[in-house]
């Protein structure tokens, strides 16, 4: 079981390695198994050189350790590389470029796995009270933080995206006003 910290705010270089989809599902592949740059790059469906850019960014900010050598094909030299799991330990704040990353990551992971492994989805829009919001948004930190304390090495891997927004560009500004 994997038990987590208190949330420290991310750097701004680490938030950036955080805000491109191909780096988050590279996370999410080596959460389970150690891969390799080739491995990551077939599964990805990109180049090599792509992936090991990516994957050097995310050596170099601790979001990936290298695993010891292992011979592949044809006794070839592979280094497989293994998810931290730092970005669980993260307070990214408030960056939309890491929330739309997150957004096209698990997009693509949907697309990639199929119908038939979506577990459970809905989308509501609703009009609430100032409060309401506020505990909605502590009852959906809480389930996260739950669902974290519960990781379970044994367990099923699953995703789980948790969101809620504002449906209108500045509607608390006007709220606020009136």
């Amino acid at each position: 079981m994997t038990h987590f910290k208190e949330k420290r705010p991310a750097t701004r270089a680490e938030a950036r390695a955080l805000a491109h989809p191909l780096r988050l599902r590279i996370i999410r592949l080596c959460l389970d198994q150690a891969l390799t740059n080739r491995e990551l790059a077939e599964r990805l469906g990109e180049q090599p050189a792509t992936m090991l850019y990516h994957v050097r960014t995310l050596l170099r900010e601790g979001f990936l350790v290298r695993e010891p050598e292992r011979r592949g094909r044809r006794q070839a030299r592979e280094l497989p590389y293994r998810s931290t799991r730092k970005s669980l330990t993260l307070n990214l704040g408030p960056d939309s470029a890491v929330d739309l990353a997150i957004i096209d990551a698990v997009r693509s992971e949907l697309a990639e796995v199929g119908p038939e492994a979506l577990l459970t989805m809905s989308r509501l829009g609703v009009r609430l009270p100032p409060a309401m919001i506020d505990a909605l948004v502590e009852r959906m930190a809480e389930l996260v933080r739950e669902v974290a304390r519960s990781d379970d090495e044994a367990g099923e891997p699953i995703a789980l995206l948790v969101v809620a927004h504002r449906r209108e560009s500045g509607a608390a500004e006007r709220r606020a006003a009136k």
